[in-house]
């Protein structure tokens, strides 16, 4: 599949949108990104099964790079837990390996469909809600946290997200300030989308059907050009969030993500 014209223009809006909204309202571009890119490339001839995964894996690889650079701003002001990155991210790329390698490839891509449009309802409906979770215990220990790690890399894995809807909360709910807890969560997107990528690739191998420019279950192209509009994007919307009202910017958007997860359980239902 060569990248026309309009499928890069159609690639570089998303990408600048999802950038934009990233900085803006500090969410992971995949709830955007997954339902674009699996209707981009369904329109373009890949069977709807195969789209949703491979916009899944996708979405996951622009966070490899989206991801670097949060984390350099965050780390900067001195917000990131390491000692919390340290003991997660092993469960974190065993969760992952778990997903990517194993129960990504034998799902088919409609029940896939089916659990992002739920995942996607819920973040929307905590979005909408805007309800903070109440911090009544610390971390558990190494062991405890090895497993919360296996948990998120599991579940990202599988609907493309950089895990901040579930690492955030968790870190929260035991007791971690949340702007360590945000903070320390772009730190482990870097680990759950290296861990996954090298899964998703490693699956999609022996996939017929790809297109060009697939490499396992990644589209490459479409990966490099949304890659770059969103890290160029991300800078604009992280500003404009000190100057826009977010809270009313957030119930707006989880009327969006609505949308997105009906279209998505549409794609699980009709694939």
């Amino acid at each position: 599949m060569l990248l026309e014209p309009i499928l890069i223009i159609e690639l570089v809006l998303l990408g600048l949108c999802t950038g934009f909204l990233a900085g803006l309202l500090g969410i992971g571009g995949g709830m955007i990104m997954v339902p674009f890119i699996s209707a981009i490339l369904s329109h373009r001839g890949v069977p709807a099964g195969l789209a949703v995964k491979m916009a899944i894996a996708t979405s996951m690889a622009t966070i490899i790079f989206t991801s670097i650079s949060s984390v350099r701003a965050h780390h900067k002001r001195g917000a990131v837990r390491w000692d919390i990155v340290r003991r997660l991210a092993p469960g974190i790329v065993a969760g992952a390996a778990l997903a990517s390698l194993g129960v990504f490839s034998v799902l088919k891509g409609s029940a896939l469909a089916l659990l992002f449009a739920l995942f996607v309802g819920f973040s929307a409906t905590q979005m909408l809600l805007d309800k903070k979770p109440q911090a009544t215990r610390t971390l558990p220990g190494t062991a405890g946290q090895f497993g919360a790690g296996t948990v998120i890399g599991f579940l990202s894995g599988l609907v493309g997200a950089g895990g901040g809807f579930v690492s955030v909360p968790f870190m929260t709910w035991c007791n971690v300030a949340i702007h360590n807890a945000v903070a320390t969560s772009a730190a482990l997107g870097f680990p759950i989308a290296l861990s996954n990528v090298v899964g998703y690739v490693v699956a999609g191998r022996s996939v017929s059907g790809l297109p060009d420019g697939a490499v396992g279950y990644v589209f490459v192209p479409a990966l490099a050009v949304i890659a770059t509009a969103s890290v160029v994007m991300a800078p604009v919307g992280a500003a404009a969030a000190h100057k826009l009202p977010v809270k009313s910017l957030k119930r707006a958007f989880a009327l969006i993500l609505y949308a997105l997860s009906a279209y998505m359980l549409y794609k699980g239902a009709t694939a």
